[in-house]
């Protein structure tokens, strides 16, 4: 039954499409306070970068998502709905999960460059 294949797809890529924008949003509201003091509160430079990542962060999330869409097998019940969902579901989130940590790391990284600069302009 075709139905349930595409019923798949689209189930897919309706969770694709919204955890992307849910995590691009929560994380992006947030890092704008790292970027603040990254760049030394000039809010202008801030904001931009900010949405340079957020962009990234679209385009990689989405990207993969989509990329991952394909189905190979024909999916001929609801048990084997759920199954392929439960591989392609988990997949992505591990992705978007893994995604959000290597922003954080940036942030992070960004944030310590920003405090040995500092340091050394007191000394």
């Amino acid at each position: 039954m075709e139905t349930l294949t595409v019923t798949t797809y689209a189930i897919y890529a309706l969770f694709v499409t919204l955890l992307t924008i849910f995590v691009a949003k929560i994380l992006f509201k947030n890092s704008l306070t790292f970027m603040l003091r990254i760049f030394n509160e000039k809010e202008e430079l801030a904001v931009a970068t900010n949405s340079l990542f957020r962009i990234g962060f679209f385009l990689f999330g989405f990207g993969i998502g989509f990329w991952y869409l394909a189905i190979y097998n024909k999916i001929d019940n609801v048990r084997e709905l759920i199954e392929t969902l439960s591989v392609k579901i988990g997949g992505f989130t591990l992705f978007i999960g893994l995604m959000l940590f290597v922003n954080l790391y940036m942030f992070f990284r960004g944030l310590k460059n920003r405090t040995k600069k500092e340091l050394l302009e007191k000394a």
